[in-house]
């Protein structure tokens, strides 16, 4: 089934987010192909990347497809709405997501409003994932489908994106790269870690306070059994890392209270929860009380869940049957089979 929409392309004239890689490179000739006018937008998001690289790429890419570009600094935006939550969410012991982070704030946000400048009637990017002008699906490559990131995107929003990569599985988009000559783009390597992060992510948060500051590992009855290095350095879910004074099974980090620099751990049972509380809710259907299969990580497996909104923002997830890794700042994200309905951040857990 295709969830693309293309009305009158030959008159439609779309913005695409453009970044040296061979998914926003194959986009743009796709959306050629497909007799629309594009223009290329490369964003300076952050001093993290090889800017003068990527648009030495995007140079070559425009000659070779035939379409104008232009660059725009966001880095004081990006600082404001990316790195700084990222930051905070390690002080306040939580686990960030700037990934989905950015495509709200930045990649949805600030680049939309670059349409009227340009312009341009839609936007595009390369991102994994269906669109159908009113609902997001996952993609057909169910190893890149980036539907989860895009659960905070306004729904106001999706009449106006085209993601041409979500018919494609990446090998498909990787053959087409070679075929049309960016050989350059399709065997560059992948990025695999947080886009501002050069090395470690500890040694960001240096910059900004003491993550390496040793304290205590507590158990459930608030006994001390041990140390850890820092609580920076660990996430719900987590069984290695920190030394047990005497351990005779394994033991998992259940919760971190910042404030008093501890972990707490306890048994994979203590991991288990069946209620999820929510802030920041973001929905594309009007319904206040629904049941979705809903995942608490990227990777997790949908659970059938029954969501409740408290609030306009706030929301009570209750799954079926329990769920594992549930952290505090991560995404708690809503489908109904391949249809993405919504989600929001995580706040709290329970039993």
């Amino acid at each position: 089934m295709s969830y693309f929409f293309y009305e009158g392309v030959f008159e439609v004239k779309v913005l695409v987010g453009i970044s040296g890689g061979v998914d926003s490179a194959v986009t743009t000739y796709l959306l050629k192909q497909q007799g629309y006018e594009v223009i290329g937008l490369y964003m300076k998001m952050h001093s993290g990347v090889n800017h003068k690289e990527n648009l030495e790429k995007i140079e070559k890419l425009s000659k070779l497809i035939g379409f104008e570009y232009y660059a725009e600094d966001v880095e004081e935006e990006f600082r404001k709405e990316v790195y700084e939550y990222f930051v905070k969410s390690y002080e306040e012991g939580s686990t960030p997501n700037p990934c989905a982070m950015c495509n709200i704030q930045i990649k949805f946000g600030i680049f939309m409003n670059f349409l009227e400048k340009y312009g341009c009637d839609k936007a595009a990017t390369g991102h994994y994932v269906r669109n159908d002008g009113k609902f997001l699906y996952e993609a057909k490559d169910k190893t890149k489908d980036q539907s989860y990131f895009l659960f905070g995107i306004k729904k106001e929003v999706l009449p106006k994106v085209l993601f041409p990569l979500g018919e494609y599985t990446k090998e498909e988009i990787k053959e087409i790269a070679k075929k049309i000559g960016l050989e350059e783009f399709a065997t560059q390597k992948e990025s695999q870690d947080i886009c501002f992060i050069d090395n470690s992510y500890i040694d960001v948060l240096k910059f900004h306070f003491n993550p390496e500051k040793k304290g205590k590992v507590v158990n459930t009855k608030g006994q001390k059994i041990g140390v850890h290095k820092g609580y920076a350095f660990y996430t719900i879910g987590q069984r290695k890392g920190f030394h047990l004074f005497k351990a005779h099974k394994p033991h998992y980090v259940i919760g971190i209270d910042a404030k008093t620099n501890t972990l707490i751990v306890g048994d994979k049972k203590d991991l288990e929860k069946t209620k999820v509380f929510l802030k920041g809710v973001n929905l594309f259907i009007d319904d206040k009380i629904f049941e979705c299969e809903a995942k608490v990580r990227y990777r997790a497996p949908k659970i059938p869940a029954l969501v409740k909104m408290e609030t306009k923002s706030k929301a009570v997830v209750k799954f079926k049957e329990p769920v594992i890794g549930v952290a505090k700042g991560q995404a708690c994200v809503f489908y109904e089979g391949e249809k993405l309905l919504g989600g929001g951040w995580i706040r709290g857990a329970k039993k």
